[in-house]
């Protein structure tokens, strides 16, 4: 049968729970069966909640949802092609939800605010302003790369720059997603900022947000191989504790003594790690913690 003309709901949703099937082979036959679009979400309580630059990790179980235009779709059409795909004589456990006609650009915009970040830092969509006539703006939209200030990590690197001294200083940014860190850092004053990350996504979305801050010509963004061979004032580095373990002998070489070495992306249980990783460089001063993620400052010592 044909689900509805109901101009409020022309849309209906199918989710497919995991029940063995792997994910690669739900989001397969969905697109098989007329999919106009496939979403994964959590199944459990399994967040990935900031992955690391290039990697795209999913949940040990993931619900996979297809988009069907309800005002033609045959859903049991939909579910022969399904069961066809998969190889199997019954669907998976599944459920069917109609989704109202809305606006979502307009819901997505009202949902989506101003935040402040310690005394003068605020994020901005580009829709909106925020209430404090002197604050310094990072106008960021939500994007393919990762960072608009709303995970706890982004959150304490902002707190920490707003807080710091930054003017005339050259900044690196590794790890840089959406290179939220290094416009900060180049709108509070910062006289160089590199932004660097594996991700080819990331070094796109930075160079974009980048320009539209009005930071181009400040803002130099590639593939850390690609790195000048120089030294910064400060370096940030939020991502996650196995890659900071991992990258102690690339990082602390950038720093110029006396500089600081900003790590976040670490939950409180690897603080102890990776501060012992990096004891051969830097003495770190308190920690700074949100949520359970913490904040590492650490001063280098000697850049010889």
């Amino acid at each position: 049968m044909t689900i509805g003309d109901d101009e409020q709901a022309p849309w209906v949703q199918l989710t497919l729970e995991p029940d063995g099937f792997p994910t690669e082979a739900l989001e397969d036959a969905l697109l098989a069966a007329g999919a106009v679009a496939v979403t994964l979400e959590d199944a459990g309580d399994d967040p990935v909640l900031e992955p690391a630059p290039g990697e795209t990790p999913l949940w040990e179980q993931t619900l996979v949802t297809g988009l069907f235009d309800a005002r033609t779709v045959d859903i049991a059409a939909v579910q022969a092609v399904i069961r066809a795909q998969l190889g199997c004589a019954n669907l998976p456990r599944h459920h069917l939800d109609p989704l109202e006609n809305r606006d979502w650009v307009r819901v997505w915009m009202d949902d989506y605010h101003a935040m402040r970040f310690g005394d003068r830092l605020w994020v901005c969509p580009t829709h909106r302003s925020p209430p404090d006539p002197n604050a310094v703006i990072v106008h960021m939209d939500p994007g393919m790369a990762f960072g608009t200030g709303t995970h706890p990590t982004t959150a304490l690197c902002l707190e920490w720059l707003d807080a710091a001294e930054v003017l005339d200083k050259a900044v690196l940014d590794f790890g840089c997603g959406s290179g939220i860190l290094g416009i900060a850092s180049g709108l509070l004053g910062a006289r160089t900022v590199g932004g660097a990350d594996i991700d080819p996504q990331a070094i796109v979305a930075s160079r974009e947000n980048a320009k539209r801050n009005g930071l181009s010509a400040k803002f130099s963004v590639s593939d850390p191989s690609e790195l000048a061979a120089m030294r910064f004032d400060i370096v940030l580095a939020n991502i996650l504790a196995g890659p900071l373990l991992a990258l102690a002998p690339t990082l602390a070489p950038r720093v110029r003594a006396g500089g600081h070495l900003v790590l976040s992306g670490l939950l409180a249980r690897h603080a102890d790690e990776i501060e012992q990783a990096y004891a051969e460089w830097f003495d770190f001063a308190s920690r700074r913690e949100k949520e359970g993620w913490i904040l590492l400052d650490g001063i280098r010592r000697s850049a010889e």
